[in-house]
């Protein structure tokens, strides 16, 4: 595996810039620009390069869809959320039509906005093109359908072009994709969530969503600790507060940036990618939860070897 790619990560729903969070942007940039000139484009690059990202960037709005970028030709896809949308754009304008791909697509659980990016995901209406929907659930085909039945969708799930498959997994079992051995693991979520760790020869993804994990239950955090040992990436939904998972919104299926640094920590994991972001957050509350999660690193960390924390970002690149 060479590269992760974040083409949405926002949990529940898709959320967007509104005209005052552009505004405040702008306003932090002038005043911090506040008797400086540029006499060119470079200078005013260095200095924007020197702003923080939540003025000079955006976490992004899509709902949840990650692609892993193997050895092989083909396309390793986590989750179908309406980053499918530019991410199946980006496959065409890169490939052309026609150029057969074949698509692996890993869904995490059928709630709307892991799916919702199924019937804008351009690939799919290619004759030629070959798509495998992975997953453990078994009314995983019925739930795509939906995603393109009348009234909801105007294009029938019977006019997609490519070829489109199913494929039924079985928790704690490995299968072996395209050089890639792919294990999941079911989670603690509403009408169940599966976790995937992604094991190449040389390196180890864990994608984890939607899981709510109980810190009073050791057995339950030995199994999470032996599913992301060793880990050089774990993408994993911070989407509360501690506070917020263990009180009001207990038995939500989701977790906090609190209890993936414990985690990552207690399997050695290389680097925390939190994800799922809450939608009401905007760019200054999730750049204040990173840097707070990485000071509790440093707190916590003790003689462990660093854990790298980062807070992905609609975009965001990261080379393994």
């Amino acid at each position: 595996m060479k590269q992760v790619v974040f083409w949405g990560t926002r949990g529940s729903l898709p959320v967007s810039l509104t005209h005052r969070d552009i505004r405040e942007k702008i306003v932090a940039a002038l005043t911090a620009a506040d008797g400086k000139s540029f006499k060119n484009r470079a200078a005013a690059d260095e200095f924007i390069d020197k702003l923080p990202f939540s003025v000079v960037g955006t976490f992004g709005g899509n709902t949840s869809c990650v692609e892993i970028v193997g050895d092989s030709n083909d396309h390793f896809i986590c989750d179908m959320g309406s980053g499918a949308r530019p991410l199946g754009q980006a496959k065409i304008a890169r490939f052309g039509i026609p150029n057969p791909q074949t698509y692996h697509v890993f869904v995490s659980h059928l709630q709307s906005d892991h799916l919702m990016g199924f019937p804008y995901f351009a690939p799919i209406y290619i004759p030629g093109n070959r798509i495998i929907v992975h997953g453990c659930h078994a009314g995983m085909e019925q739930a795509v359908r939906g995603q393109m039945q009348s009234p909801c969708f105007p294009v029938d799930y019977a006019q997609a072009g490519a070829k489109i498959e199913f494929d039924v997994m079985t928790p704690d079992q490995p299968r072996y994709i395209s050089g890639i051995n792919v294990t999941p693991k079911r989670q603690m979520h509403a009408g169940d969530s599966y976790g995937y760790r992604f094991e190449s020869l040389t390196r180890t993804v864990v994608y984890s969503t939607d899981s709510e994990h109980k810190l009073e239950n050791p057995a339950e955090h030995a199994e999470f600790t032996r599913f992301f040992h060793k880990a050089d990436l774990v993408i994993f939904d911070a989407m509360y507060s501690l506070a917020e998972a263990v009180s009001v919104k207990a038995d939500w299926g989701h977790s906090s940036n609190i209890v993936g640094v414990e985690l990552c920590q207690a399997a050695s994991a290389k680097r925390l990618a939190m994800f799922h972001h809450e939608p009401v957050h905007d760019d200054k509350q999730l750049a204040r939860i990173v840097a707070e999660t990485r000071r509790l690193e440093q707190i916590t960390r003790g003689s462990r070897a660093p854990l790298d924390i980062i807070s992905a970002y609609d975009g965001l690149i990261i080379d393994l």
